[in-house]
């Protein structure tokens, strides 16, 4: 006997009353998002590598390892995307759509794939709802994206929301101020843990994120970038909190927020929610001014954020949702033309309808709707027709033909 297949670790199978949860979360992004005039995007699965070395920076977390990238036959690297944002760049660049009316406002609704350690609610295969806007540098583009997404995680549910909000300046700033945190690591050396003593020179920012606790201590007393951004970074910044006030979106300066992404500039933020613990990151974004330039399009500023499913499912404590019942339910004996024929005509009027598919006994055929919970069973036998309503408790012996027109009729309000 051959050894029992499974989900490989750090994967999840989606279940049908699981699925119901996703396309809640899926429809009201949809209708929230579009509501504000954003349009659905979707990007392929894989793409160069160098996109995502480019884009996202060889010296993060994602990139260097992370990542599941392999040859594709003839020589080429490709990679099962780690994030939705450079993806989204590269397309915007690639099909010109600089050209279309600005700013360009994108969603998407795509899984995604990282070799990382499996915890709760974080699967090497993940989903994400995300949003970009393409084309302004407008305080208020920032702060519309930070309230869409406020609105999608208040209408699911998500309870104990906190937003998290900082600046990471201009590039410009950023770069004296890598120098400056460099140099205060480098003196504290001793006490940081090995992985960031590697990414001093490379990528100091990420010293933020540590666990580990001497180094925690140490970026107790690190200077920060939110004190050292240039008048107009801190303008911008004033603004977007300004709007946020106006919206009544309430938020946490933290100028310990940094990203394992080395696109962000100016605005970033966080949501995190009580009901996961330590780990309660739910959703985050920022602004990437430089990164559409970088591979290869005009200069264009940008702003965006992604939501994690898996994620916002937990924190909204949801369950399973049971399968909805059918409208009707055909049982039939040796009349299985007359009853794809029914169903046919149930499914074009926009009803659900199921058809006996087992080869039941009548009796077992009934029991089996009664199971469903099916609305409206009728059983169809060679020249006659029984509809008998379960809610009502009534019966209606009529033609095949008379059959969706009955039920429709007994389910208008």
């Amino acid at each position: 006997m051959s050894a029992k297949l499974t989900t490989p670790r750090g994967t999840s199978d989606v279940l049908p009353e699981q699925a119901a949860l996703r396309r809640r979360i899926e429809d009201t992004a949809r209708e929230l998002l579009e509501h504000a005039g954003y349009a659905r995007i979707e990007t392929p699965t894989f793409e160069a590598t160098e996109l995502f070395a480019r884009g996202v920076g060889e010296a993060t977390d994602i990139v260097e390892k992370e990542m599941y990238s392999f040859d594709d036959g003839s020589g080429r690297s490709l990679t099962l995307r780690p994030e939705g944002t450079a993806p989204v760049c590269r397309a915007y660049v690639e099909h010109g759509m600089h050209k279309l009316p600005s700013p360009v406002k994108l969603y998407y609704f795509e899984s995604f794939f990282r070799a990382e350690r499996p915890q709760a609610g974080r699967y090497r295969q993940f989903w994400q709802v995300g949003a970009e806007v393409l084309g302004s540098d407008e305080p208020a583009v920032d702060a519309e994206l930070i309230v869409l997404l406020h609105s999608l995680l208040a209408q699911l549910g998500v309870s104990g929301l906190r937003l998290r909000l900082s600046s990471l300046g201009s590039p410009a700033t950023r770069a004296g101020y890598r120098d400056e945190l460099a140099e205060y690591l480098r003196a504290n050396e001793a006490l940081l843990s090995e992985t960031v003593r590697r990414r001093i020179e490379l990528n100091p920012l990420r010293a933020f994120d540590s666990d580990d606790p001497s180094t925690r201590e140490v970026m107790a007393a690190a200077p920060r970038l939110l004190d050292r951004l240039a008048p107009e970074d801190a303008a911008h910044f004033a603004e977007v909190r300004a709007l946020l006030d106006a919206a009544q979106v309430s938020y946490e300066i933290d100028a310990t927020l940094v990203r394992g992404l080395d696109y962000y500039t100016r605005t970033l933020f966080e949501f995190t929610s009580d009901a996961l613990g330590a780990q309660s990151g739910v959703a985050g974004g920022g602004r990437y001014d430089g990164l559409v330039e970088l591979l290869g399009g005009p200069p264009t500023p940008g702003m965006g954020w992604a939501a994690g499913v898996e994620r916002i499912i937990m924190a909204a404590g949801a369950q399973p949702e049971p399968l909805p019942p059918p409208d009707l339910y055909i049982a039939h004996t040796g009349a299985a033309a007359d009853a794809l024929r029914t169903a046919i005509e149930a499914w074009n009027s926009g009803l659900s309808a199921e058809i006996e598919l087992a080869g039941r006994s009548p009796n077992s055929q009934l029991k089996h709707a009664e199971r469903l919970g099916a609305r409206f069973v009728v059983l169809l036998e060679p020249g006659s027709a029984k509809l008998r309503d379960r809610a009502g408790g009534h019966e209606h012996v009529l033609s095949r033909e008379q059959i969706v027109k009955q039920v429709r009729q007994e389910l208008a309000p």
